[in-house]
């Protein structure tokens, strides 16, 4: 995938030790296909070397206003008119400052200033002192920037090169890479609430032992990024997996079906969107015991009973707000055969107006799928992809049905 091809961003370096990031952000642009123009400030030069920056972006960086090398000498005329976005990474607080009253006395303010607002979107990834941060003038100055229609893609929290720890580190590469890629996702879900179950459930036999799935949980993140990048606010409830949560996503870690329920229905309440994509235990051990339980050199294992587990899908498209349309209701059935038939009797007996069904050996697992929308109207493949773009369009598939519903 390349999620930036044919994007040209002119990428913005202010003074901070957060340009070190810069290049490790301009090649992770590249990689998504985008071509990037570097600009850097004075300051920007003595944290790292245009000659670093040319290296990565392959193209010559402009620092100066007066750059001989455009004809008509109006280079920020020209940079800003041929950008996709601009996108100031590290953006110090002076560098906020100047921008919000209009100064424009380097190239790197002059092009912002310069640019058509209506087709050139400025992204902001502030990089200072938690102190710097927090001061009131930064944040009045943050909030006026917003509504000028500036972007801010936000900090991050931790240890800071001054050796004080807090907000206002400037984000990772691959944090500000996954946020420019979601600002370009077109924006069906905006306003909407989406509510995505992810992962496997595991149900103790004892405190070392339990019953899961090999379900990896990368089908139902990628679901929840892609709603993400779609415009809506996401809740993703996760079984125990190791995967780190999309940017923007609030997660909720569970364990066992029962936690995974009360989890669903506690946040069911105010989603519009609801996605059951967690591969969840059909059965539990009817008692967990106190103890490991060891062997005892008779060859025999101990007998144990199962009781069934709550069904969470069915239970919430039953609940009064999926009856009555406020809540759309999505499921997934994860099969080893005959998809079609078991797909198409699942929806029906959940009571769901979409059934998303796949070869769960298949996918478990793997970074790629094959999906089979199973509607009232019958069914429809969405061919092997990777899971992300699958994903994405899946959230444009609900986002249809959502529009022609209301």
């Amino acid at each position: 995938m390349n999620d930036l091809a044919g994007k040209h961003i002119v990428l913005g370096l202010s003074g901070g030790i957060a340009c070190y990031k810069a290049a490790e952000l301009c090649r992770a642009l590249i990689k998504e296909g985008a071509s990037v123009q570097v600009v850097m400030t004075e300051a920007a030069g003595q944290f790292i070397t245009p000659v670093t920056m040319q290296a990565l972006s392959n193209r010559p960086v402009y620092a100066s206003q007066w750059d001989a090398r455009e004809p008509n000498n109006m280079a920020h005329i020209n940079l800003s008119r041929e950008a996709d976005a601009i996108l100031i990474a590290p953006c110090s607080a002076d560098f906020i400052a100047k921008l919000l009253h209009g100064r424009a006395d380097d190239l790197l303010s002059l092009l912002c200033l310069a640019r058509p607002i209506a087709q050139v979107p400025l992204l902001i990834a502030p990089a200072m002192n938690r102190e710097m941060w927090a001061h009131p003038a930064t944040q009045r100055n943050l909030a006026h920037l917003q509504a000028d229609g500036a972007t801010l893609l936000g900090v991050g929290n931790g240890f800071q090169a001054c050796g004080e720890t807090g907000d206002g580190r400037m984000l990772e590469p691959q944090e500000l890479l996954e946020d420019v890629i979601a600002f370009f996702q077109p924006k069906r879900l905006a306003g909407q609430q989406v509510l995505v179950t992810a992962g496997p459930t595991y149900e103790a036999i004892d405190p070392v032992r339990g019953i899961t799935n090999r379900s990896s949980g990368k089908m139902g993140f990628a679901i929840a990024r892609a709603a993400r990048e779609a415009g809506a606010q996401v809740t993703l409830v996760a079984g125990p997996v190791g995967l780190p949560t999309p940017r923007g996503v609030t997660r909720v870690d569970v364990k066992s079906a029962q936690n995974m329920l009360e989890a669903v229905m506690q946040h069911a309440v105010s989603a519009s969107v609801f996605i059951a994509t967690a591969a969840v235990a059909d059965w539990r051990p009817a008692t967990t015991a106190e103890h490991k339980i060891k062997k005892d050199g008779t060859g025999q294992c101990p007998s144990m009973g199962f009781i069934e587990n709550p069904d969470i899908l069915a239970t919430v498209a039953q609940s009064p707000r999926a009856t009555a349309g406020a809540l759309f209701c999505v499921g997934f059935a994860a099969e080893s055969h005959d998809l079609l038939a078991h797909a198409t009797a699942k929806r029906v007996r959940k009571g769901v107006p979409l059934l998303v069904g796949n070869i769960g050996p298949a996918t478990f697992g793997h970074d790629d799928n094959a999906l089979l929308l199973v509607d009232e109207r019958g069914a429809r493949e969405l061919p092997c992809a990777p899971k992300l773009v699958l994903a994405r369009q899946l959230i444009a598939d609900i986002a249809g049905r959502i529009r022609v519903s209301a």
